[in-house]
């Protein structure tokens, strides 16, 4: 039997409603998405997600979303595996890639794309190791609450030093998001740092993780574990965060997935010091 040809796929705009498909392909991956993703992802950038299809049945995916005029991320790259080989990707690819404009672009990408990714002017800015364990027992410590409707300008702007964009519309949904948990570590009135926890299709996830210090993070971190009850939990850690390895290895949480770190281009300064945990694999 003949496999479709790159001319016969049409790639078009997802919606909301096709995130089931896209998320579904990358638990069969492994990734381990969150449960209740789909409408902070599309409130970024609504525009933002692809589907290429072949008489009408889905087979590949791409997102490209815009955060400002500066910044794009790229994510949710898939081909269904029995049609991977014959150029699906790469067409869907090129037409997503579009959306994007004259933005720099990051992405995180797996091992076995990270060649092909550096081919098309993607360059290595640190590594990232998705840590996993079950959470250990924790309180939460004094300094940390949960996150309240009234705190969501001040997480919006801790975010924006601690991310190469603003994104107000994502955090907007991302903290209320269905079974998200989100908490705050404060100095009186001044935030010194946020995390979120969520469940995943394997484990509980928790993204982002952004904080002032070691021991802000630490608080946190207990917290976000409270919420897990022993559950099993992921954190994705950059390498380039001695602090936050250290602080997924002393929970007893062992490296299990890996992935790069990569730009087109020169990325909005931030407290890169800050990211224990990044937000999600997809969005940044």
């Amino acid at each position: 039997m003949t496999s479709p040809a790159p001319q016969d796929l049409v790639v078009t705009q997802a919606t909301l409603e096709d995130w089931p498909v896209i998320s579904g392909w990358a638990v069969d991956e492994g990734w381990n998405p969150g449960l209740s993703d789909g409408p902070a992802f599309f409130a970024q950038d609504p525009d933002g997600f692809f589907l290429g299809r072949i008489d009408g049945e889905p087979v590949s995916a791409i997102s490209v979303v815009n955060y400002g005029p500066d910044y794009a991320f790229l994510g949710c790259y898939l081909v269904r595996p029995d049609l991977r080989g014959h150029g699906h990707g790469i067409t869907t690819w090129k037409t997503a890639l579009a959306h994007a404009g004259n933005r720099t672009i990051g992405l995180d990408g797996v091992v076995a794309q990270q060649d092909k990714y550096r081919q098309s002017g993607f360059e290595l800015a640190h590594r990232t190791a998705r840590f996993t364990g079950a959470a250990p027992e924790a309180d939460v410590p004094a300094g940390v609450r949960p996150a309240r409707p009234a705190d969501l300008g001040a997480i919006t702007a801790y975010d924006s030093s601690c991310y190469p964009a603003d994104r107000p519309r994502f955090l907007a949904e991302w903290l209320n998001g269905t079974e998200h948990r989100a908490f705050v570590r404060h100095d009186g009135d001044r935030v010194t740092g946020y995390g979120v926890i969520r469940p995943g299709h394997d484990t509980l996830r928790i993204g982002p993780l952004f904080a002032d210090s070691a021991d802000d993070a630490r608080a946190l971190f207990a917290a976000l574990c409270a919420e897990a009850a022993g559950r099993e939990v992921a954190i994705d850690v950059p390498e380039t965060s001695a602090a936050g390895i250290a602080l997924a290895e002393e929970a007893g949480f062992a490296p299990s997935f890996e992935t790069a770190r990569m730009y087109t281009g020169p990325v909005r300064q931030h407290a890169q010091e800050r990211v224990f945990g990044v937000t999600t694999l997809e969005l940044g």
